[in-house]
Parts: C-alpha cells; structure tokens; sequence
C-alpha cells in the first residue's frame, strides 16, 4: 500500500444515563476515532478501549503515536498485527485500513472478509445492574426485544432476585447474564441452580480472569461464555474445555482482522462464537456487525446506550440490527 496520512482524535461520547455492572459505573465513553487517507480515499475507525486492562484514551492514542511511522509509511492489515499491541487504537487502524482498502478497490467489507452480503441479526439489549423492579420495567419496556442480557454485579441474593423479576416480566425473551467477574467458585452451584430455574440460556464470566483453572471439571447445565478471559487468538485453546463461548470484542482483540481469525480458530477447537462490545458509536459497531455474521449470539447494542449517536447509524428493528456499508466500508 502507498503511504498513508494518519489522523487520530479523541472522542467523548454521552451515556443516556449512567449504566452499572460489577464494580463499575460509566457515565461517558471516550473513545478514539483513526482517519488514514491515501490522498483519494479515506478509511476510518473508532476504538473504544478496555477498562479493566487500563486501555484507555491515553494508552491507545500512545500506540497509534507509537506506531505512526510504520502506518503511514503503507501499512496492512497483516503488517499492523505485528506492529501494534491488541487493544484499541490497533483497532480503529485495523478497521481504518479496511474501509480504505474497500474504498480503493470498490469491495464491499464483507466479500474482502470471505463473507456472504450480511443479512439483519437478532441483537441482545442489555439492562444494566439496578433494583429488581427497576430491571423488570425496564425489560418491559424492551417490548420488541428476542434476546436480553442482565448485568450483575456478584451480590448473590440480590442478582438472583433481579434475574426472577426479570423473567417474570418477560416470560417470553431468552435471556443471557453477565456476571463481570463477579463470583467466587463456591457461589456457583446456587446462582446456576436459580439461573436454570428462570431459564436463563448463557451466563458469561462468573469468575475473574486468572481463575480459569477453576472451570475445570465444573458441570454447568448452562453454557459459559468467556468474555475478560477471552481477549486475543492466543487464548482460544487454553479456554476450549473450560468455557462454550468465546465472546469476540474488537477492541480487546485489536480489530476486525484479528476478530475474524478468532472465530474460524474457535470452530476449529469446538468453542461457540459471540460477538459483544465495549460500548461506542455505529461507526465502532458497523465493523463487528460483519464479524456477526459467523457467530452464535450478537450483543451489538452500544449504540442504543449513546445520548447521540453517529449519523448515518445503524438500525434497530423489532430484536434485530442491521447495517448499510454508507455506516462504515461504502463502496461508490
């Protein structure tokens, strides 16, 4: 690829309203969005980071910065795996480089990553940590929602009871819940038990990263994805065994490219994909929206968490999302 001129800022987006998980409460996103251009065509892309692996603005601007001479003296896509940590700023190049390659060469993202044309998929919305009544309205008012997911936030009693309030206002939705690396091994077998019971169909990251080994040999009527343990391709045997699920974030593993080849690897090693995010715009979901295509369960909701999002955006519909290439990778 000739060379490039790159262009990277920080972005803070507005949450509609604060949104609580295990030990967290975000109130704003900060994100950073890449411009490269080759003088006629432009590619973008937005990172949004990582926050418990202290991935943020600072720290993905320092690896763009880092890495600005090898970008802009014409990078690929293969070269910048080898050039730029996994994180965030390796992603909004890596998506960057795929809208200019698009661009440059009239094909769409989808049939450069081996894909069928992407067709709409059933979304989860997710309803962050709160009062079990107020979870419950608020799974209510996801009237048109197929799939939702509960965060929790690793008080036992209290987490079952806004799972059961949730169920019993929703009887008809499949569920999902995100325990954040909230629980200790012992707390497992009751808060299984009770997610059985309200017919709860995939309980993500009970434990912290680092206790994966505890997974070992624990029978699980539920399967398990693993989301804070599961970051890049390098992880994918060690978790096959422990986990079902292997939750791809663009962000934790650096990009498209990168996400893509977790996911054929996952096959390989017999693990369920899921697609998820970190929060941010359509601009940082159109490029995981190809990704979920090939996967088993899609939590692609960022967006609907944003004050305001981008224009053009993409479109939620009765559960299901969609995305047009003029969101991310427009071909002329």
């Amino acid at each position: 690829m000739p060379g490039l001129k790159l262009e990277a800022r920080r972005e803070t987006l507005r949450l509609a309203a604060p949104f609580r998980i295990s030990g967290h409460v975000f109130e704003n996103c900060e994100v950073v969005v890449a411009t490269l251009s080759d003088g006629a065509h432009e590619g973008r892309g937005e990172g949004g980071g990582v926050y418990y692996l202290g991935d943020d603005a600072d720290n993905m601007m320092a690896d763009i910065e880092a890495a600005r001479g090898v970008i802009e003296a014409g990078i690929d896509r293969k070269g910048l795996l080898d050039a730029m940590p996994a994180g965030g700023g390796r992603n909004a190049i890596d998506c960057a480089l795929w809208e200019l390659e698009a661009r440059r060469t009239a094909t769409p993202t989808w049939q450069m990553a081996g894909i069928d044309a992407p067709l709409p998929v059933v979304t989860t919305f997710t309803l962050g940590a709160d009062t079990p009544e107020a979870m419950a309205a608020g799974a209510s008012r996801y009237r048109s929602a197929k799939a939702i997911k509960i965060k929790l936030t690793g008080d036992l009693a209290l987490d079952i009871a806004r799972v059961r309030a949730i169920r019993e206002a929703r009887g008809d939705v499949w569920l999902m819940v995100d325990a954040n690396q909230g629980f200790a091994l012992g707390e497992l077998d009751p808060l299984v038990s009770a997610l059985a019971e309200c017919r709860v169909s995939l309980l993500e990251q009970p434990l912290a990263r680092g206790r994966e080994g505890d997974l070992e040999g624990f029978e699980c009527p539920i399967p398990l994805a693993a989301d804070e343990s599961a970051l890049t391709s390098s992880d994918v045997e060690a978790l096959a065994g422990r986990f079902s699920v292997f939750n791809i974030k663009l962000d934790k593993c650096g990009g498209l490219t990168e996400a893509l080849r977790i996911a054929r690897l996952c096959r390989q090693h017999g693990l369920q994909v899921m697609v998820g995010n970190m929060v941010g715009s359509s601009l940082a979901m159109a490029p995981a929206y190809i990704l979920a295509q090939l996967c088993d369960y899609v939590d692609l909701d960022g967006p609907t968490f944003l004050a305001k999002d981008r224009e053009p955006s993409l479109h939620y519909e009765d559960g299901m999302v969609s995305c047009g290439q003029d969101v991310w990778g427009y071909v002329a």
